[in-house]
C-alpha cells in the first residue's frame, strides 16, 4: 500500500503532462455541464448533484482529516449532506473497532451543519425520515445573514477538527463573503472547499439566465480571498489528480 500511495504523484504528473488526456477532461466538463450531468446521482437515496470524482475526493479528504464537524451551505435535496454524515458515520464505526469498543451512535458528537436560504417542505420531510438525520443540523436562512452566520457560529462552538463546504449561490460577491463568514471556521490541516469554480473556465454564454458568469463566480472570489488570506493555499493535487471536477482552484488547504 504504501509503494501504491508513493507512485500517485508521479502519475498526476504524467498526466498533467498528457496534453490529449487534458483536453478531453476539459472538453467532457464543457459538454457535460450543459448537460445537467451531475443531477443523474444519488446518495443513500438522495439526489447529491456532484461529478462522482468529486463525491471521491469529499470521502478522501474526510478520511484523511477525520473531522468532529462539517459545515456545508447550499442544501439542495440534501444528498451532501447525507453523504457527509453516512461517511462521519463510517468514521465512528472503524474508530470502535480500533478500539475493540461497541460502538454507540448516540454518544458521538460528529455532525454535519447545511444552510440554505430555502429548505423546501418535500426536501425537510425526505431528509427528516433518513436513517442519517440524527447528525444533521440544518439552518434555514442566507447563508450571508449576520443571524445565519451567527447561528452556525454558535453550532460549531467546541468542534475542534471543522471541513467546510461552500456550494450555494455562485456570485462573486456572494462566495467572497461566504469565504469570508466560514473559511475561519476550518482548523489547520483541513479545507475549505469551494465548488462550482469551474464556471470561470465555462464560454461567456454558459450561464445566460443566471446571475454568475465568467469574471463573476466562486473562482474570482477564491482568487480575491486568497489575497488578503495567506492561512490558506490552493491543493492543485487534488483537481490535478481528479481531472474532471467543478472545483479547480477550489480545495483551499488551512497551512496556518
Amino acid at each position: 500500500m504504501s509503494d501504491f500511495k508513493s507512485e500517485i504523484p508521479g502519475r498526476i504528473a504524467a498526466m498533467q503532462q498528457n496534453t490529449a488526456l487534458t483536453g478531453a477532461a476539459k472538453e467532457f466538463l464543457r459538454a457535460s455541464a450543459g448537460a445537467e450531468y451531475s443531477y443523474n446521482y444519488h446518495w443513500l437515496g438522495r439526489p447529491i448533484i456532484q461529478y462522482p470524482q468529486d463525491i471521491v475526493a469529499m470521502q478522501e479528504l474526510i478520511w484523511e482529516i477525520k473531522p468532529d464537524l462539517i459545515v456545508e451551505t447550499g442544501i439542495a435535496h440534501g444528498g451532501s449532506l447525507i453523504f457527509s454524515a453516512s461517511v462521519l458515520a463510517m468514521l465512528d464505526m472503524c474508530e470502535a473497532i480500533e478500539k475493540g469498543e461497541t460502538l454507540d451512535p448516540a454518544q458521538s458528537r460528529r455532525k454535519v451543519i447545511g444552510v440554505d436560504i430555502d429548505i423546501r417542505a418535500h426536501n425537510r420531510a425526505a431528509m427528516d425520515a433518513h436513517p442519517m438525520r440524527s447528525r444533521i443540523e440544518m439552518i434555514e436562512g442566507s447563508s450571508i445573514a449576520e443571524d445565519t452566520i451567527a447561528q452556525v457560529k454558535a453550532a460549531a462552538q467546541g468542534y475542534e477538527t471543522v471541513l467546510v463546504c461552500l456550494d450555494s449561490m455562485h456570485t462573486h460577491d456572494h462566495v467572497l463573503a461566504e469565504l469570508e463568514a466560514y473559511a475561519p471556521l476550518a482548523s489547520k490541516g483541513s479545507y475549505c472547499v469551494v465548488f462550482d469554480t469551474l464556471i470561470e473556465d465555462m464560454a461567456e454564454d454558459e450561464y445566460p439566465n443566471r446571475p454568475w458568469g465568467k469574471g463573476d463566480n466562486p473562482k474570482t472570489a477564491v482568487w480575491e480571498y486568497l489575497t488578503s488570506h495567506p492561512e490558506f493555499e490552493i491543493d492543485k493535487s487534488i483537481p490535478d489528480k481528479l481531472m474532471i471536477t467543478v472545483a479547480h482552484d477550489g480545495f483551499l488547504k488551512r497551512v496556518s
